[in-house]
């Protein structure tokens, strides 16, 4: 009982106050986490969310000189593999917890976005994954064994915090099904369903509970991969507006009565003038259902002869502030990179049930926005909030006090090369002018004094 009392404080000094001030555990028993008997569920989750920070995979720590003072294996497998877990409750609650926290350190005239996106989710050396599909990456050409991670996220430009995910199977191409004796009742069934739908019909849900949770924003980012009519149109029905960029695709744009194409609409836009040379042309058209928008043509960087196109919904918007907006998309970009390289996201745990991938993945974007809200802060001078504009005012106050006593010390050199005569004088001077100061002024220079 004293060894498991102690291991209640394993989290590191460096992340124990944020770990505190975004009151994690709290949203862990409000999402209903508990367990009947054993190690709590607060208790395994801390152990799994440190297991990064001890530079050991789960099997290699048990192996470790401090393998006894941990659970054993079947304890941590169990939490992770339950089904009746709402994981998705707990992320929810602690990033809109995190983007309130974030929001009072921005401007109100900041715009705030959702980002839409998705990624590899590997599991090449799999057979026996439930779910596992096969999946095109078509960034390669290649084919590989795991799911579609379709993350939703919120950014101000500055911060980015991981909101929602979904890791999506196939239908068509799948490798093995649901496994059998799930209760349909669960949280984990659910999301096992929702794993065979489409993105497109999987992302306004997403959407939705999101902002129920409390975060809200004004545009919603997205790639060329989702920027079709009808998931723009159900954006615009929640009152969100849309920057993506667009592909030459079969799809058309009405301009009057023609039906155009992308590149027969680049040749019919206005060329922009201004100084940034990046922004080639503008147009104002409408997608086929009646969806107004404007779509802006720039250069592309690594092909100077070739260009882009990014659609926005808001048409008053400038072209400049349309292409600054969709440049905080890449925030999504750095956090699928940082995910997979540094907090281990497909690697730290190798199980075979769909829940285990879902509650190791929560757990791996906990640790992002721990890290986020911490980066925050070291950087933020607003998260100091009235103590940091004290401390500017102690240190300006320090300068002039410092100055004031090198002014009197040079005064009392010279006193002291000049004759009898000059040096009485010059003390007496002194004397009058500091008997003069006010009291709050003397308060700050307690050591000064002159000698007769």
């Amino acid at each position: 009982m004293i060894e498991h009392n102690r291991q209640q404080n394993q989290l590191p000094s460096e992340i124990k106050p944020a770990f505190k001030e975004l009151k994690v555990l709290q949203h862990m028993k409000t999402a209903g986490f508990k367990k009947k008997f054993g190690y709590s569920c607060s208790f395994l989750f801390q152990l799994v969310f440190v297991l990064l920070f001890h530079h050991k995979n789960w099997f290699r720590l048990l192996e470790s000189e401090k393998g006894e003072a941990f659970p054993g294996k079947d304890a941590v497998y169990r939490f992770l593999n339950h089904s009746g877990y709402a994981w998705r409750r707990f992320l929810s609650l602690l990033s809109s917890s995190t983007i309130d926290k974030v929001h009072a350190l921005t401007r109100e005239n900041r715009v705030s976005v959702f980002i839409v996106d998705d990624s590899m989710f590997e599991r090449n050396r799999s057979k026996a994954v439930e779910l596992l599909s096969q999946f095109k990456d078509h960034a390669t050409g290649s084919y590989y064994k795991g799911f579609r991670m379709l993350t939703l996220g919120w950014s101000d430009g500055h911060t980015f915090i991981p909101v929602d995910f979904s890791l999506l199977a196939s239908l068509k191409s799948q490798v093995s099904g649901i496994m059998e004796g799930i209760d349909k009742r669960t949280s984990g069934y659910k999301r096992r369903v929702e794993a065979l739908l489409p993105a497109p019909q999987v992302i306004p849900t997403m959407i939705d509970r999101v902002r129920s949770a409390g975060a809200q924003a004004s545009y919603v980012l997205m790639d060329s991969w989702f920027t079709h009519a009808p998931l723009i149109q159900a954006m615009l029905d929640r009152g969100l507006d849309v920057i993506g960029m667009v592909k030459a695709d079969k799809k058309r744009y009405l301009l009057g009565e023609r039906r155009l194409s992308l590149q027969e609409l680049y040749f019919s836009a206005i060329p922009v003038q201004g100084k940034n040379k990046g922004i080639l042309r503008s147009i104002r058209t409408m997608l086929s259902p009646g969806i107004p928008v404007t779509i802006v043509f720039v250069r592309h960087r690594s092909n100077k002869k070739e260009w882009l196109a990014i659609l926005c919904t808001d048409r008053s918007l400038p072209e400049n502030e349309i292409i600054r907006i969709y440049g905080i998309r890449w925030d999504i970009e750095v956090f699928f990179k940082c995910a997979k390289s540094l907090l281990r996201l497909q690697k730290e745990f190798q199980g075979r049930s769909y829940d285990l991938l879902v509650s190791h993945t929560t757990i791996v974007f906990s640790r992002y926005i721990l890290l986020a809200w911490q980066h925050r802060q070291s950087t933020d001078q607003r998260t100091l909030g009235g103590l940091f504009h004290l401390l500017c005012d102690e240190v300006g106050q320090l300068d002039w006090a410092i100055a004031l006593k090198q002014l009197i010390d040079l005064i009392e050199d010279v006193t002291k090369k000049a004759n009898k005569k000059i040096a009485a004088l010059i003390q007496t001077q002194l004397q009058q002018w500091m008997a003069s100061l006010p009291s709050y002024i003397k308060g700050y220079l307690p050591n000064l004094s002159c000698e007769s």
